[in-house]
């Protein structure tokens, strides 16, 4: 979460002192409002544009990065941050724009004579940005509206993921029309320095991320085809078990990482945890919690035989790590990851000292005993809530049962409430931040 966090902050500190150098004098012998919002008009359209083109450059999953920033659901979880931030700043510079015309049309605001404008050479690339000025800033400014619709839809959670999916492509539209407006409108003499180089640099990448996004493609792992060849419904606590047999190509995974499953191209991929370790045989198991309308309709449409699109493996919830000790938490649906990790235990221990807490708010006896053979096979100790008998779990119930915690790797994995009362409670008490791991993977 910390590196997130710093990336978020340093890059439009780097923008600024970029916008800073290049031009030195921006704020120098400025005179009257108009002075001043022409310079604030450069600076925000030069952090609006970095930013949405950071945040282009991220959807098309960069596995180098990926790594960097701690796994996909922390690279989504950024590219939405620098989402709203493009969104709050692209507003600033549409009120730049906008706010002194309508102040000066409601003679609250007296505008100055404008000062005479250079003569260019003709036929300079520069004399045709001037030409195209208007232009630009229509098709900017239609641009703008259109991504403020589309950016909110996508923050609105009750708007459905099918339309979500269908709609949010549509932004790399706008951010193509956002990148002419940007070109143009920059001023000439910025291409010339860092700042411009920097830019073209982030806006042809932007581009190209636009241009993927629009074609659904990215640079992450590779689509293949896989059958459905097993359903396992438990509707005691609203849960389908989904074996699949990928076709060839399938590289693997470890225990804690992810796939992305389109069961119909028109809902498009969700992401899903693996619940099965790789043993090399073509077969992954999938817990699919009903959560939604999506998720409650699948047991009805799915059919041994069905045919899915399969992508990854992502993730980095891998349980890597010095610690000899570990704590893992799984709340409701959030015990699959260690499930796989179990299966992986209990044919190749790795010698740590593990306690696995399984908090839960629906109980399944058959589910829990076979929880526990997994477990006791692993050499892992079990403790199970179930929260109507025992109460849910808290740090309490965690350092109780478990002594030496200061000594462990923390692995959670459930609903993000329950995940942040736990680490702030075990942050308190003097466990390293970097010792707590967990899945913050949200589509939006």
């Amino acid at each position: 979460m910390r590196v997130i966090q710093r990336v978020f902050l340093a890059f439009p500190v780097l923008l600024t002192a970029l916008w800073i150098l290049g031009d030195p004098g921006a704020f120098s012998g400025l005179n009257g409002f108009f002075a001043w919002r022409n310079v604030l008009m450069q600076y925000s359209g030069v952090l609006g544009i970095g930013v949405m083109s950071f945040a282009m450059l991220l959807s098309l999953r960069p596995a180098w990065f990926e790594r960097r920033l701690g796994g996909l659901d922390k690279l989504y979880r950024l590219h939405r941050w620098l989402g709203i931030a493009g969104l709050s700043i692209t507003v600033a510079h549409w009120l730049l724009a906008q706010g002194p015309k309508w102040l000066v049309q409601l003679g609250w605001l007296q505008r100055g004579n404008r000062p005479p404008r250079p003569l260019l050479p003709e036929g300079s690339l520069q004399q045709w940005f001037a030409h195209q000025r208007g232009f630009a800033e229509g098709v900017g400014e239609w641009a703008f509206y259109a991504a403020v619709v589309l950016m909110l839809l996508a923050l609105v959670k009750w708007f459905p993921y099918r339309r979500f999916f269908q709609t949010h492509r549509l932004l790399a539209v706008c951010y193509l029309a956002l990148v002419f407006h940007s070109v143009v409108l920059l001023r000439f003499e910025y291409w010339s320095t860092p700042l411009g180089a920097g830019l073209a640099l982030l806006m042809a990448g932007g581009c190209v991320g636009a241009v993927m996004a629009l074609l659904r493609r990215h640079l992450g792992g590779r689509r293949i085809r896989g059958r459905v060849i097993g359903l396992q419904r438990q509707p005691e606590i609203g849960v389908l078990g989904v074996d699949i047999e990928p076709d060839a190509g399938w590289p693997g995974h470890e225990a804690g990482q992810f796939a992305f499953i389109s069961f119909d191209d028109a809902e498009g991929p969700h992401p899903f945890t693996i619940a099965s370790a790789w043993s090399g045989e073509p077969r992954l198991r999938f817990l699919i919690k009903a959560l939604g309308d999506y998720t409650r309709l699948l047991p009805g449409r799915l059919h041994v035989g069905s045919v899915v699109t399969l992508e990854g493996p992502y993730g980095r919830f891998t349980f890597e790590g010095d610690a000899r000790r570990q704590i893992w938490i799984g709340g409701g649906i959030g015990i699959t990851p260690f499930l796989a990790r179990l299966q992986a235990l209990g044919s190749a221990p790795d010698g740590r000292d593990i306690d696995l807490f399984h908090s839960t708010a629906q109980y399944d006896p058959d589910v829990i005993a076979r929880l526990q053979r997994e477990a006791t096979a692993a050499k892992v100790r079990l403790h199970v809530l179930w929260d109507p008998r025992d109460g849910r779990l808290d740090v309490a119930g965690i350092v109780s049962q478990v002594p030496d915690w200061r000594e462990a790797d923390v692995w959670f994995c459930g609903p993000g409430g329950f995940g942040r009362a736990i680490r702030d409670g075990l942050l308190r008490l003097g466990l390293p931040a970097g010792r707590f791991h967990q899945e913050l993977f949200e589509m939006r």
